[in-house]
């Protein structure tokens, strides 16, 4: 399986990085790389043998001959480079969010239904350990019916980006599309869309929104999701959530150990062993990203989707879509 690789900062990196040790369990071969940033370009063929590179990622999909790209550039580049792919008849891992309007939207739907290709979007938190463990104790009522969940997820302001793209709310959607959309996008995996919603939101100077708290209803329960980009770059990542059953809560913590305690109705208090199947730490990257386990998870199940010509559950394009259009909502009443 030839891999192109387009974008190869943080995430390119984190993609590189799993991608290479995949390769040591199938038959994956990253044959060229595109990035402007020639330094990038580099350092992520380093890695491989014979890497063809281009300069910008659509030349990679015209002239390169590969099977798959991974496209981890800056979100507002997302929907154009994948539907160019799909065109190709390339398959497509895209990061998430899968682009940021309403009409790329219904283009990658309709290029989805007249070409075939498998394409998944990068909603990574559905493979972390920690959420699927959450997922599986509400699927099967471990602890009884859930009846309220709070999550955020905080991190120090984004000065990492490209040009500062992330600053720039016509190129990163704001941390509304940027960083709520996990949690967002998890909330609709694992109890279904909401019935309705309510948003608050602040703004750095610039008007763009950097923190979101929105209150979602799901029949009898509500949730309290925040995202936010602090003002401090130094600001430690954290995700989060508290999730209350009727004979127990589960709390996760990125910033705890261990990071998921549960805390039962007797007043006894248990921890799930939970460990992803790729266990590495690794900062390469350069961002707020040092685990790969749960990228390796995600991008392991995209291999062998293709490779057992099996369909996309997980993360599908659908799932990419209408979590962007909820938050494209969101973001509209943030605005206001």
């Amino acid at each position: 399986m030839k891999v192109g690789l387009i974008g190869c900062g943080g995430m390119g990196t984190v993609h590189n990085l799993s991608l290479k040790e995949l390769s040591k369990y199938y038959d994956i071969q990253v044959t060229a790389a595109a990035d402007c940033r020639e330094e990038f370009l580099n350092r992520a063929a380093g890695l491989w043998t014979g890497v063809q590179k281009f300069q910008y990622g659509k030349d990679l999909i015209e002239k390169s001959g590969v099977d798959v790209v991974h496209i981890c550039v800056p979100s507002y580049l997302h929907g154009d480079l994948a539907i160019q792919a799909m065109e190709k008849g390339i398959n497509v891992f895209v990061e998430k969010p899968v682009c940021l309007g309403r009409e790329d939207c219904r283009r990658l739907l309709e290029m989805e239904k007249k070409t075939g290709v498998k394409i998944m979007v990068g909603q990574v938190v559905r493979c972390f350990e920690e959420y699927k463990f959450l997922k599986d104790v509400y699927d099967h009522k471990t602890y009884g019916k859930l009846k309220s969940i709070m999550m955020h997820r905080l991190s120090g302001d984004t000065t990492w980006g490209w040009e500062d793209w992330f600053h720039d709310i016509n190129k990163s959607g704001s941390v509304i599309l940027d960083l709520h959309v996990h949690d967002t996008d998890f909330l609709r995996y694992m109890i279904g869309e909401p019935d309705s919603y309510q948003v608050h939101a602040a703004k750095f100077k610039s008007g763009m929104p950097n923190q979101v708290v929105t209150t979602y209803e799901f029949g009898n329960v509500f949730a309290v999701v925040e995202g936010t980009w602090d003002i401090s770059s130094k600001m430690p990542f954290e995700a989060y959530y508290r999730a209350s059953f009727e004979n127990a809560t589960v709390v996760f913590s990125s910033l705890h150990d261990p990071h998921v305690s549960i805390y039962h109705q007797d007043g006894t208090v248990t921890s799930p062993d939970l460990k992803p199947e790729y266990d590495v730490e690794d900062d390469l990257a350069g961002i707020n990203i040092s685990s790969l386990g749960a990228y390796y998870t995600e991008i392991k199940y995209f291999v062998e989707c293709i490779i057992n010509q099996k369909p996309i559950k997980v993360a599908s394009l659908s799932e990419g879509v209408k979590s962007v259009l909820l938050i494209l909502g969101e973001l509209s009443e943030a605005m206001k």
